[in-house]
């Protein structure tokens, strides 16, 4: 019993260490990462803030309502940059630490998961700046009174931004969800085509929660995401008939 319970005892402090190593890797490479990009963190900002910046009327600029917030906010951008040009080492260092736990078939979807997941979310990123923004700058800026001059806050825009960011990045997540839910038999491949209604509406009640109070962004989040869905089943199907046909073949 004594020794039972220090073998847990071990193997639990072993799986600390091993996450604190894990942790600090992909830390590590994140600041490598900020730390090269940080004397263009102005430059940066400026290229995020570009399609807001192409709306407003010529000459006006945003404002800095803190003292340290011009200094503070390119920082915080040029963070977000580095994490995302670090994602694939994230990533990696997640699934290396549960990969001892999976089984040898489990651990060669490794890093076509690594890979679909990182483009995935730079795509719904990339789809954001420079289809989304535009879109929405513009109509807010045609529907505005001509009686009030925009001057928005420079740390506002950034949450504003942050957020729409994780919203579009984690929605064009949906193929991969879908494909590891049916592959590791979490649920099949016939339910999620079943519920297909309800995610639709799901869709669209989960980015009326994460967008701005307009239809246009509302939409342009729900109709992907529904797109991202179907894609996902397309390729569920793929993954369950090939994993039949090798079942078949080992069998004979």
């Amino acid at each position: 019993m004594f020794d039972s319970d220090s073998d847990i005892k071990e193997s639990f402090v072993s799986h600390l260490i091993e996450l604190r190593q894990r942790l600090m890797k992909a830390m590590g490479t994140v600041l490598v990462f900020f730390l090269g990009l940080m004397p263009w963190s102005g430059k940066i900002y400026d290229l995020l803030a570009h399609p807001m910046m192409a709306t407003l009327p010529p000459g006006t600029k945003m404002i800095a309502t803190g003292v340290v917030t011009p200094f503070l906010v390119p920082l915080k951008v040029t963070l977000l940059v580095a994490f995302v040009l670090a994602l694939p080492v994230v990533l990696y260092q997640a699934w290396a630490f549960v990969a001892p736990g999976l089984y040898a078939h489990e651990k060669r979807l490794v890093l076509p998961v690594i890979v679909a997941t990182s483009f995935l979310f730079l795509l719904g990123m990339a789809f954001c700046y420079f289809f989304v923004f535009n879109t929405v700058f513009k109509f807010i800026a045609e529907v505005s009174p001509s009686s009030i001059t925009p001057a928005p806050d420079i740390e506002q825009y950034l949450s504003f931004v942050m957020t729409m960011f994780v919203a579009f990045g984690t929605t064009f997540e949906v193929p991969v969800i879908v494909v590891l839910l049916v592959r590791f038999g979490v649920v099949s491949l016939t339910k999620l085509k079943e519920i297909r209604p309800y995610a639709v509406v799901g869709a669209f009640v989960v980015s009326a929660v994460v967008t701005p109070p307009d239809v246009t962004s509302q939409v342009m989040l729900a109709v992907p995401m529904c797109l991202l869905y179907e894609l996902g089943l397309l390729c569920a199907h793929f993954v369950t008939r090939k994993d039949a046909e090798t079942a078949a073949s080992a069998d004979a």
